[in-house]
């Protein structure tokens, strides 16, 4: 029942394992998106700039038709702000490069981490794969040696022992010791105790319903007496 309950629990810690793993890979992938999509918004500025600097390269080709002062101050107003606006692409180009760096830079970061994670994994994996196996054939072996253990076994005891396990989905036996089950930690009555140290039939604790056995040599005759003994707890107090 314990190897079955180990086994039953390694899948549970195999994926507690690869929990930070699973979770640098998300923010990995996460940082690998951030990435591509800054280098698309750089390069859109620098198409935005490129079309306006041949936008300004056309207006400045139409100086040499103009006629009036007047309509020179107004070309040279509108080349003063294409020269503001282009500084401000190419301030959005800058920041989207400096960007860029620091997303890169995180990310070789979250690879060599994400590295290293997947050793540990690997490594746990293998652990609790060599531990299954290894219980897997301890089980195996016990399983075998139980069936034929259980051929020597008087029937109609070891139905009663198979009741009592499959009525329980836990351990059927409980030892008794100063007077208390060991299955319920119960203080159990004298005349009881009594009989289980007789070991002359099979009895179970009233409180859990767990077959009972004496820890020791069955009592003998002569201290029968002392089976009454009074204990300090009341019957059915909790030890």
């Amino acid at each position: 029942m314990e190897i079955g309950e180990i086994r039953r629990k390694i899948p549970e810690r195999l994926d507690a394992a690869e929990a930070p793993l699973r979770e640098a890979t998300r923010i990995l992938s996460d940082t690998k998106v951030a990435v591509e999509a800054a280098v698309k918004e750089r390069r859109s500025h620098e198409k935005d700039l490129e079309a306006h600097e041949a936008h300004t390269d056309k207006m400045k080709s139409h100086a040499t038709s103009l006629k009036t002062n007047k309509e020179y101050q107004a070309h040279l107003f509108e080349l003063e702000l294409a020269s503001k606006k282009r500084g401000d692409f190419e301030e959005k180009i800058l920041l989207t490069m400096e960007k860029i760096d620091e997303l890169q830079k995180t990310l070789k970061e979250l690879q060599e981490k994400g590295t290293a994670l997947e050793k540990v994994f690997t490594q746990e994996k293998q652990r609790l794969d060599t531990q299954d196996k290894e219980l897997a054939t301890e089980l195996a072996q016990l399983q075998t040696h139980h069936r034929e253990t259980s051929m020597l076994v008087e029937k109609a005891l070891l139905d009663r022992y198979n009741q009592v396990k499959a009525s329980r989905k836990d351990h059927p036996l409980a030892a008794v010791r100063d007077g208390i089950c060991l299955g319920c930690r119960l203080q159990i009555p004298p005349q009881l105790i009594a009989q289980v140290k007789r070991s002359d039939d099979l009895h179970v604790c009233p409180y859990c319903r767990r077959i009972l056995y004496w820890e020791g040599e069955p009592i003998t005759e002569g201290a029968s007496a002392l089976a009454n003994k009074p204990s300090d707890l009341e019957v059915g107090e909790s030890a």
